[in-house]
């Protein structure tokens, strides 16, 4: 809480500015690393053992957090990818498999948080 005086010498008329975060429904990043170096597997303590040539990451952030958990049910049931973390007291995910899986996953969880709960989706991003 803070206190904040409007004349900085008027002790008597103070404002009082209360402030709160208040996360929104939202995926604020969907991205789709394609053909990722195979370093950042390993810096990620994701699986180094796949093909390289058709591997990919999508990483998700959302809030509120615990929606991961969603997500991430969401995209295994989606396509043949692989959970590579999932955090919902930060609402991460990242999901690993070839790049036309990666992108079905990604694509069939933000079009379901946005049609069925509501949220506010930015799109999908690829490098």
């Amino acid at each position: 809480m803070y206190n904040f005086d409007t004349d900085n010498l008027n002790t008597e008329n103070k404002m009082r500015i209360i402030q709160e975060l208040v996360p929104g429904k939202q995926i604020t990043l969907a991205h789709i690393i394609a053909n990722p170096d195979r370093i950042l597997y390993k810096k990620l303590g994701l699986d180094p053992a796949v093909d390289y040539s058709k591997a990919a990451i999508g990483i998700v952030t959302m809030s509120p957090s615990e929606t991961a958990i969603i997500a991430g049910d969401i995209a295994t049931k989606a396509a043949n990818i692989e959970l590579g973390f999932v955090d919902r007291f930060s609402g991460t995910l990242i999901i690993t498999g070839t790049v036309s899986e990666v992108e079905s996953s990604m694509t069939a969880l933000t079009d379901y948080v946005k049609e069925t709960l509501g949220f506010t989706v930015c799109p999908i991003t690829r490098t």
